[in-house]
């Protein structure tokens, strides 16, 4: 099973790359009143990192939160 997870992982990945190089064009990015003129390859890329970042710290959170409901160090 855990070929299969490294598997979807690897294909997830290699498709966002592809996306990123063939969407070279500038795009504006807009946040709170800071703007930026950036790459739309650049822009996924960091967006993707984010949300792996995110998400593996909501995991990690809830899994700390779980053994500690459950009385474990």
């Amino acid at each position: 099973m855990r070929w299969v997870h490294l598997c979807v992982i690897a294909l997830f990945a290699l498709v966002t790359i592809v996306f990123a190089f063939q969407n070279l064009m500038l795009v504006t990015m807009s946040f709170l009143g800071f703007s930026a003129r950036l790459p739309l390859a650049v822009l996924v890329i960091v967006i993707y990192l984010l949300g792996a970042v995110t998400g593996g710290s909501v995991l990690a959170l809830l899994h700390r939160s779980y053994l500690g409901s459950r009385g474990e160090p």
